[in-house]
C-alpha cells in the first residue's frame, strides 16, 4: 500500500480589526516585524481569493498572514464577515484567528482631539457620536473575536509588547523580566503582572535638598533605606518575587513585568526598582530596568509644595 503524502502545513491567518484609533496599524506593523505578511484595509469580501488554496504543496512553508480591516471597508457588514470567517474556520488547512482591538470612548475621543482628525462616522456631529455609532456597528465582531485587547491605558510601546507576547513565533527559552518604576499620579502600567505600592515609605520629596534628585542618587537611597519599614518590606517583596519567578517560568510564561510605584515616580519607586533589579541579578536573572516617569514633569506638580 503506497504511503500517503504528508499534509501541507496549516496556513496561519490572523484577522485584525477593531475600533478606529484603537491601534490596528501599530499591531500590523509589529506583526510585520515578527515575520508576518500583512495587508491593511483589505476588502473582506475578497478574503477567500487571498488565502492559499487547500491543495498547496506539502513542502511549501507559508508565512503567517495578518489581514487588517475595519468599519471603513466598502460594503462592511460584520454579520457577513462572521459568516465568511465561519466557513474558512472549517477548512482543515487553515488556522484562522480574529483579533479585536478595543478602547474606551473617552480615550478614543482624546486621541482624536489630539490628532485633530475627524471620525468617519461623526460627519457634523461630535467625535463621541461617531465613536458610539462605530461601537454599535462593530459589537458583533467584538463578541465573535477569539482575542480582544483593550488599549485604553496603553502607550504605543505597551501595545507593541502585548502583540509580541501573543504572536512571537519562538518564545524565549528563559523568561524575559522587566522591572519598572512609575508614578501613580500618571496611572499604573497596563501590562504589569506584579504591582507594588511604595508610598508607605518616607518621601524624599519633602526634603528640600533631596527634592530635585531622584532614586538614582545616593542621598535619596540613604534617606529611603533609613525608613524603619524599609528593610523588612524590601526583604519580603524580594523573597516573594524570587519564589514566584520559577513558578511563572514553569507555567510557560515568556514575559514578566514587575512594577514599583510611588506618587511621582521619581524617588521611592526608582530606588526600590534598582534594588530589586540588583537582587534579581544576584539570583542569576537578567532583568530589564525601565523608569517610566523619571524624566516627567517636576514632582511639585503632582506631589505638591510645602
Amino acid at each position: 500500500m503506497p504511503e500517503s503524502s504528508p499534509a501541507a502545513p496549516r496556513q496561519r491567518v490572523l484577522l485584525v480589526t477593531g475600533l478606529l484609533g484603537a491601534g490596528k496599524t501599530t499591531a500590523l506593523r509589529v506583526l510585520e516585524d515578527l515575520g508576518w505578511e500583512t495587508i491593511d484595509n483589505f476588502p473582506i469580501r475578497l478574503l477567500d481569493r487571498l488565502i492559499d488554496s487547500p491543495d498547496a504543496p506539502a513542502s511549501e512553508v507559508r508565512a503567517p498572514l495578518a489581514i487588517g480591516f475595519d468599519s471603513r471597508t466598502r460594503g462592511f457588514d460584520p454579520n457577513k464577515v462572521i459568516e465568511r470567517v465561519k466557513r474558512l474556520v472549517d477548512r482543515p488547512d487553515l488556522e484562522l484567528t480574529t483579533l479585536f482591538l478595543d478602547c474606551s470612548g473617552a480615550e478614543l475621543e482624546r486621541r482624536y482631539n489630539e490628532t485633530r482628525r475627524r471620525h468617519p462616522m461623526a460627519q457634523d456631529l461630535p467625535v463621541s457620536a461617531g465613536i458610539a455609532a462605530e461601537r454599535e456597528v462593530m459589537e458583533p465582531l467584538r463578541r465573535w473575536a477569539d482575542m480582544v485587547i483593550s488599549t485604553t491605558g496603553f502607550t504605543s510601546n505597551d501595545l507593541q509588547l502585548a502583540i509580541r507576547e501573543r504572536f512571537l513565533p519562538d518564545a524565549p527559552r528563559t523568561m524575559t523580566i522587566t522591572v519598572t518604576s512609575f508614578g501613580f499620579s500618571r496611572g499604573t502600567p497596563p501590562l504589569a503582572d506584579l504591582v507594588f505600592d511604595m508610598r508607605f515609605l518616607d518621601n524624599p520629596h519633602w526634603d528640600a535638598q533631596l527634592r530635585p534628585q531622584t532614586g538614582l542618587d545616593r542621598g535619596v537611597g540613604v534617606y529611603i533605606a533609613k525608613d524603619p519599614a524599609f528593610d523588612e518590606a524590601f526583604a519580603r517583596i524580594r523573597d516573594l518575587i524570587l519564589m514566584l519567578l520559577p513558578r511563572y517560568q514553569a507555567q510557560g510564561k515568556a514575559y514578566l513585568n514587575i512594577a514599583f510605584g510611588c506618587t511621582g515616580g521619581r524617588h521611592r519607586s526608582v530606588f526600590v526598582t534598582e534594588q530589586i533589579a540588583a537582587a534579581l541579578r544576584g539570583a542569576g536573572y537578567s532583568p530589564t530596568v525601565l523608569h517610566r516617569n523619571l524624566s516627567a514633569r517636576a514632582a511639585d506638580l503632582v506631589e505638591g509644595k510645602h
